[in-house]
């Protein structure tokens, strides 16, 4: 008779389709050639250790991890300009309480910041418009049109979400970090007073909301 093969349990960290923090599974996986004497052993595996990076504004700062994983090309294009210091000194220029904040093309007199020009969209990567989500912004009639502009989705946003390849706006918006610490600084922004402003829209905030810098988070 054939001795079963042995099991060791893996427990796996793995991130949820909905963008949730992640969540633990415990899974057994049979593997051959090893004799455990019936006696079975705990082994983590980290599967993902995101990179994050702190977002200093006027009113506090924000942790924001970066999933470089689903969203490869949209995230080396974020650090690039965090990098180069392109959001320093830069404002929130769209606030809508009930959907989004937008930032990272504007000064705060409202001067446009050239970009490095447009990379493909990956919002097909099984990840959601959820509140709290970070997600690149893009021209409403091309879903490859994402440059240096960002939103975080204050609300669960599902008209956002990839659907199909079938047109623009099926093709969804590319998700490619989530708030982490500091959702408070976002939600506190959702009620600043705004007004139409030429050129850039009807949700552009009386006072301006400036984001003095985003830098990599320094590593334990």
């Amino acid at each position: 008779m054939k001795r079963p093969l042995p099991t060791v349990a893996i427990l796996l960290f793995v991130l949820s389709a909905c963008g949730k923090q992640p969540a633990q599974v415990s899974q057994e996986v049979a593997i051959p050639g090893v004799e455990a004497a019936g006696e079975r052993t705990l082994q983590e595996v980290a599967i993902a250790d995101y990179p994050k990076v702190v977002l200093s504004t006027d009113a506090g700062e924000v942790v924001i991890e970066l999933y470089e994983d689903k969203a490869p090309l949209t995230v080396r294009n974020f650090m690039a300009y965090v990098e180069a210091g392109h959001y320093d000194n830069t404002v929130f220029h769209r606030v809508i309480g009930n959907l989004l904040v937008q930032g990272g093309a504007y000064t705060p007199d409202y001067r446009l910041k050239p970009d490095r020009g447009f990379i493909r969209s990956e919002a097909n990567n099984g990840l959601r418009n959820l509140r709290g989500t970070v997600t690149a912004a893009r021209r409403a009639n091309d879903p490859n049109s994402a440059g240096a502009q960002f939103f975080i989705n204050v609300v669960d946003n599902p008209q956002f979400d990839f659907v199909s390849a079938a047109d623009a706006k099926s093709q969804g918006y590319t998700v490619f970090g989530h708030v982490v610490e500091g959702m408070e600084v976002i939600d506190g922004m959702r009620n600043a007073k705004v007004g139409p402003r030429a050129g850039i829209g009807d949700a552009t905030p009386v006072k301006p909301i400036i984001i003095r810098q985003i830098r990599a988070a320094k590593t334990p």
